[in-house]
């Protein structure tokens, strides 16, 4: 075991604070990284503050992770010391149910193990994210970074490109298709840049007036504010798709009958309390409400090399480790374009 510097939640009640924890020396698969840059996504808050309910103490968020390789095991064949490299939102699964052979990973039948706040695939132990000087990981679970891109803006894609790509990718969005994108965050902002990439017409569905300015220049050719009732009601049957990345709470209802026929609105944000949902907006047009989480990884390795061929990243604050808290706080108070990331040189 190593020792490894890190930022960790104590309790549900309490602030993110310096703490020292353990990471395992490299076995013969195992890849030690050295993090860089370790973005803050919505789901660290749930996590630090025992949102979702099943949170393990201490606890430390993070999974949107990039570094360079500093140790690698004996028969790691895919990378070398000083690699460029990134994590996701997790870092093993079973690798031999139906869904792992064809790389979709995320939907292990046999459970995952997520970055942090999970159980390891042996029980032994629960995972500890990227607020920490370093990680180690099996290789199968590591991911080739191009340096063509600011690495500080590349940590986000781990999470918020791979959560918004893999649907577009996954349900065909190309151009021709009318897609809405709901809430201009974390998950918006990139929903937005990739969907404009892909040839889509976007529209941005917000609650924030001030976001029109943002949306055109992400990509959006409309803005459309879903306070106004005039507004939602011309847009009836409009969209071919629409993806929903907001992570508070919501009425669904509100967005289905924006749908054409056979239209399908993604849900990838993750509100902490169940939303109801009428059957009629579903029947009376055939549409189709479905979720995705994020992506196998060679899904996620597509994403970082299209990202890389396009020149998409995410637009983000950098803040040293001691601003993690005020950095929670504003991110929940929509205060922050559009990411915020850790220079981990500061823990």
């Amino acid at each position: 075991m190593t020792l490894a510097k890190a930022y960790a939640a104590q309790s549900a009640e309490k602030p993110l604070a310096p703490f020292t924890i353990e990471r395992r020396e490299p076995g013969a698969e195992d890849v030690e990284i050295k993090i860089l840059y370790c973005g803050v996504c919505h789901s660290d808050i749930h996590t630090a503050r025992n949102e979702w309910g099943f949170t393990v103490y201490p606890s430390v968020p993070g999974h949107e992770i990039v570094g360079k390789v500093t140790r690698v095991g004996n028969n790691v064949s895919k990378f070398k010391v000083g690699d460029t490299v990134g994590v996701g939102c997790f870092v093993d699964s079973c690798m031999h149910c139906a869904n792992c052979e064809a790389d979709l990973e995320q939907y292990c039948e046999n459970g995952h193990t997520q970055t942090y706040n999970s159980l390891s695939q042996d029980k032994s132990y629960t995972t500890l994210g990227g607020y920490s000087s370093h990680i180690v990981v099996t290789q199968h679970f590591v991911l080739s970074v191009s340096d063509k891109l600011p690495l500080e803006k590349v940590a986000p894609l781990l999470c918020a490109g791979i959560t918004t790509y893999s649907p577009l990718r996954h349900w065909g969005v190309k151009a021709g298709h009318k897609l809405a994108v709901v809430g201009l965050g974390g998950l918006g902002h990139m929903a937005v840049k990739l969907g404009a990439s892909m040839g889509a017409e976007v529209t941005v569905l917000s609650r924030s007036a001030g976001k029109a300015k943002d949306a055109a220049e992400l990509g959006a050719k409309h803005f459309k504010l879903t306070t106004d009732k005039d507004t939602m009601a011309e847009l009836a049957n409009s969209f071919d798709f629409i993806l929903d990345t907001v992570s508070a709470q919501h009425d669904y209802n509100e967005y289905l009958s924006l749908l054409k026929t056979d239209g399908v609105m993604i849900v990838v944000g993750a509100p902490p309390q169940p939303t109801p949902v009428s059957a009629f907006p579903l029947i009376l047009g055939r549409r189709s409400l479905v979720g995705s989480l994020v992506g196998g990884l060679k899904e996620t390795q597509e994403m970082l090399d299209y990202c890389a061929e396009h020149n998409i990243t995410s637009d983000v604050e950098v803040i040293n480790i001691n601003q993690i808290n005020e950095a929670y706080e504003r991110t929940l108070a929509g205060d922050v374009h559009y990411r915020f990331v850790i220079d981990m040189a500061t823990l």
